[in-house]
């Protein structure tokens, strides 16, 4: 059977590592639909860069194609003109890992038709001795911008948009009659092109109103416009374009929404077919499909989620065994038997990846029909369900599991809010749910009891407050405040954890080919980082002199020679022994001081990004040797593919008219207190990896599949991290426009060369005070301190420091306030007079 690793092989193994098609065809001995899906996989290989692609016919491994130090990569622009460009590590082989030590530098000649965020082959020129390279786009692989939203503008001969992402520089010329989308309607287009724009048309909008659109446009001068790139820029033109949506101003309600959405390239129109797949889904569950089902309808099964939150796709119970132990219900919605493999709804599922959660409205993973309806476990309802039912002893760990199709009737829909006033004893809320009070202080001592078990194995939490915008009864904000986490939260989190885990560890132990959700052990120079910030707060995670290797370039020896000068040394941390344990210890130890903010956040940005993969890695800040994320497949595509797989594996052999489900174990080795022992988190890595050799993976989705999923979903994931973030700066730069000229009390959070920025005290809103905003003296920043200090008076400026600061001035453009130091907080140097 052709696959793409026996393509990528036969290739490596021709001189030149060339091969034409043709070529490949006759060595392959391949006919037929064999042929037809060797050029397919040839062009998905060249468009995802493990391939180059050197004329119409011929292919080559990139480092080694035509003789050059080719690779791929991604390209992040300048809003100068020149760019960086970060390879992937795929595309390296050991010559260049061993000499770059770094993103490759493009100069602005040097760019060709690439534009910022597109996958592109670089030729690598010259390769400094300090690893620094520079090097010339050859052709761009990915295009990451068929679209670009942008402000429009009229030209004497032809208009102009100038894009809202500063790092797409250039201007899209806009030819005369193609301003309107009425207009460039007319222009031949493609079959798919006139499908996907049928299937808008017939599709409602199923995330935003109408509230950002007007009827007619007379004059477009600035505003914001989505524009299709019809031509790609060269070295002597700008990129030309066609307007395909008029969005609105900048400043009409709404609007920032629909440039964000646009910006980040997320599929927000739902095609005809996958809306009729929605409608069509059966609404009343078939008795057949009731009586195969294992029927906890009869259970005070409740729902727990926010206030705003209308998919509900997971719904718990609790109560006591005879023996003493909790049984604890986790029922999570079965999307997979509605949404199934191949479909169109499974199509655009596996497109969006994840659901995308504005402050005031969403984009769904899934249609309506389904992620707020059929699918969602709302109260007093018969809904379908994949049922986790876990024993739990009274250490936390799980005496025994069972894992089935369900069908549940939620008993009530709760709020996280309501929750947590049952269980701090408010007299109202207790006598409206005096049926469940019983259940819900069962469930606050379950947590307790599966809390503090993480805590034993060294599980992480950073309790780090994420901003909630606030909006009036006209959908204006009136305030942006802290996010609260009451136990009800962490009830759900600790039931969620609990359920991931173990349907992880009944899939890695059956040897099922899944995917895991991932966190890996950070790297050596981002703990060293953070060390030498948290030495300045007089804090250490713990880990021991940090092995350093000191290095000399030749150059700088060659400089240094017969000067009398000591060559430059540059220090490189080498492996660091580190343990969720010590991030878990330190966290502790800062909690309730002033530096918690900053230390917390500083801790994070050590870690690694979680991604899906569909290698067990296991989850480093979990301390968790096998994790995945099964608990949300109404908005997340990964859960509902470990649904499918999962669904797979409870099949039964014959009698399909049992309920099919699986029971089993899973009590993991005791947690070790000794320190200075093996971790618990490392040893069952450890343990894990020896099992991977003992059998070989199955399952129902091959492991290509399964790692181009994990690949897909790890970067929808990012997007709509991204998107969720940068919407919420635009949203506070709005928010504080009315407020310049007002002062707030505030803290440094960061220091840099260029200034200081601050997080004000009451409104959650980070600003800069630039270095040259400081009048009062010549401040200069020591970056092996990470001090602002000023020359004269010797006034320091640190990270953790209170200050008062002025609202100064918000920069439209850019999104980004700027504030003015009021009654600065003075601290002389010891030893220095002013």
């Amino acid at each position: 059977m052709l696959s793409d690793s026996i393509i990528l092989k036969k290739i490596a193994r021709q001189p030149r590592h060339t091969a034409g098609f043709k070529q490949l065809v006759r060595e392959l001995g391949l006919h037929g639909e064999a042929r037809r899906d060797l050029a397919e996989r040839l062009k998905k290989l060249a468009g995802s860069g493990q391939l180059a692609q050197l004329d119409s016919d011929r292919f080559a491994i990139p480092q080694a194609a035509a003789g050059r130090n080719l690779v791929t990569g991604r390209l992040s622009m300048h809003r100068d003109g020149f760019g960086f460009v970060i390879p992937d590590p795929d595309s390296l082989d050991e010559r260049l890992k061993s000499k770059l030590s770094g993103d490759i530098f493009i100069p602005p000649p040097a760019v060709g038709s690439a534009m910022h965020g597109d996958r592109v082959l670089v030729e690598v020129g010259t390769i400094r001795p300090d690893g620094r390279a520079e090097g010339r786009i050859v052709r761009p692989v990915n295009r990451a911008h068929r679209t670009v939203v942008g402000k429009f503008h009229y030209g004497s001969r032809n208009h102009y948009v100038t894009p809202i992402d500063e790092k797409v520089a250039q201007e899209i010329v806009i030819p005369q009659g193609m301003e309107y989308p009425e207009a460039s309607s007319g222009v031949e287009s493609s079959t798919a092109e006139r499908k996907a724009k049928a299937g808008r048309e017939k599709s409602r909008h199923r995330v935003l109103g109408d509230e950002a659109r007007r009827k007619s446009w007379d004059n477009l001068e600035n505003v914001v416009v989505d524009v299709e790139i019809t031509d790609w820029p060269s070295a002597t033109q700008n990129p030309r374009g066609r307007v395909v949506e008029i969005l609105g101003y900048e400043d009409d309600f709404g609007v920032d929404v629909e440039i964000i959405i646009r910006k980040f390239h997320l599929p927000h129109h739902f095609p005809a077919e996958v809306l009729e797949e929605a409608q069509s889904a059966e609404t009343v569950i078939p008795a057949h499909e009731l009586r195969r089902r294992r029927d906890f309808r009869h259970l005070p099964i409740v729902t727990i989620d926010g206030e705003t939150a209308r998919d509900f796709d997971d719904a718990v119970t609790v109560r006591r065994l005879e023996n003493g132990n909790f049984e604890l219900q986790v029922h999570i919605a079965d999307v997979a038997h509605y949404v199934t493999e191949g479909s169109a709804l499974d199509q655009e599922a596996r497109l969006r990846g994840t659901s995308v959660y504005f402050p005031d409205r969403a984009v769904p993973m899934l249609p309506l029909e389904l992620s707020t309806d059929i699918c969602s476990l709302r109260p007093h309802l018969d809904r379908l369900v994949m049922s986790c039912v876990m024993e739990i002893d009274h250490s936390g760990e799980i005496a025994g599991y069972e894992l089935s199709d369900g069908v549940i009737r939620s008993a009530e829909r709760m709020t996280y809010t309501a929750v947590n006033a049952v269980l701090e004893g408010d007299d109202a809320a207790r006598k409206r749910y005096a049926s469940l009070v019983d259940l819900f202080e069962l469930m606050r001592d379950l947590a307790m009891i599966l809390n503090r078990k993480r805590e034993r194995r060294g599980s992480i939490d950073f309790d780090l407050p994420e901003p909630v915008i606030e909006f009036d009864e006209f959908g204006l904000m009136k305030s942006i405040t802290r996010s609260e986490r009451n136990v009800a939260n962490r009830i759900i989190e600790e039931f969620m954890l609990s359920a991931n885990e173990c349907v992880a560890q009944h899939l890695e132990n059956r040897r099922i080919a899944s995917l895991y959700r991932v966190h890996e052990k950070p790297d050596a120079k981002r703990v060293y980082d953070f060390e030498v910030i948290a030495a300045t707060f007089g804090y250490s995670l713990g880990v021991g002199p940090l092995p350093i290797q000191r290095m000399q370039f030749k150059t700088d020896r060659r400089a240094s020679y017969g000067s009398g000068k000591k060559p430059r040394e540059i220090e490189i941390p080498k492996e660091v022994h580190i343990t969720p344990r010590m991030y878990q210890k330190l966290a502790a130890k800062i909690a309730g001081k002033p530096e918690e903010r900053i230390l917390s956040y500083l801790m994070l940005r050590s870690l690694k990004q979680a991604r899906y993969s569909e290698e067990n890695l296991g989850h480093f800040a979990l301390a968790s040797p096998t994790y995945t994320h099964f608990t949300s497949p109404i908005r997340r595509y990964p859960d509902l593919i470990v649904h499918r797989i999962l669904k797979e594996a409870l099949q039964p052999p014959s009698n399909a008219g049992v309920s099919a489900a699986v029971k089993g174990t899973s009590r993991p080795p005791t947690v070790q207190e000794d320190e200075s022992a093996v971790t618990p988190w490392s040893k069952r890595r450890d343990h894990a990896k020896r099992q991977e050799s003992l059998e070989p993976l199955r399952g129902p989705i091959p492991m290509e599949e399964l790692h181009d999923i994990a690949e897909e979903s790890s970067q929808s994931a990012r997007r709509a991290d991204d998107a969720e973030r940068e919407l919420m700066e635009w949203k506070k730069v709005k928010f504080m426009q009315d407020r310049v000229g007002e002062d707030f009390d505030g803290l440094i959070v960061s220091v840099t060369k260029f200034g200081m920025f601050v997080e004000l005290t009451e409104l959650f809103v980070e600003g800069l005070v630039p270095l040259n905003s400081l009048s009062d003296d010549r401040y200069l920043y020591h970056e092996n301190t990470r001090e602002i200090i000023g020359q004269r008076s010797r006034r320091i400026y640190h990270m953790g420091q209170r200050v008062r600061v002025l609202v100064d001035r918000i920069d439209p453009v850019e999104k980004k306030i700027q504030f003015a130091l009021l009654e600065p907080e003075r601290k002389a140097i010891k030893g220095k007079k002013r």
